[in-house]
């Protein structure tokens, strides 16, 4: 069994890594694990409305942790992303950032759906 922390929380992967894992999280977020290694992991993540991120730093054991975003559906209200320090942000649609360094949050999504594509490098 492998944990993933997000959010302020622990999501359980169990079985085989591949592109059918699926990662339960409480609430309206569901995140498809599409590839899992030790340095990269990619997910496709739907957070419907009702959902928050409040501000938090993700927790890794040892390396640095970059993650590359990109927002492949914006909802029609809230779910704005926000960030201490950004590496890169292109117009809310592409975000590079160091979540094991910078305080990050997910405002409430008041309507619709907000969809990522997420690529997390853990680097040694």
């Amino acid at each position: 069994m492998r944990l993933l922390f997000t959010a302020g929380r622990v999501a359980e992967i169990r079985g085989q890594r591949s592109g059918a894992d699926k990662i339960e999280m409480p609430g309206k977020v569901k995140n498809r694990v599409l590839f899992q290694s030790r340095r990269l992991s990619i997910y496709l993540v739907r957070y419907r409305a009702g959902h928050a991120i409040v501000p938090h730093v993700d927790m890794v054991s040892e390396g640095r942790l970059y993650k590359l975003n990109f927002v492949l559906v914006k909802p029609a209200e809230g779910g704005e992303f926000s960030c201490e320090k950004n590496i890169l942000n292109l117009f809310g649609r592409i975000i590079l950032f160091r979540p094991d360094l910078h305080r990050h949050s997910v405002s409430r999504i008041e309507r619709g759906c907000r969809w990522l594509l997420s690529f997390a490098l853990t680097r040694t």
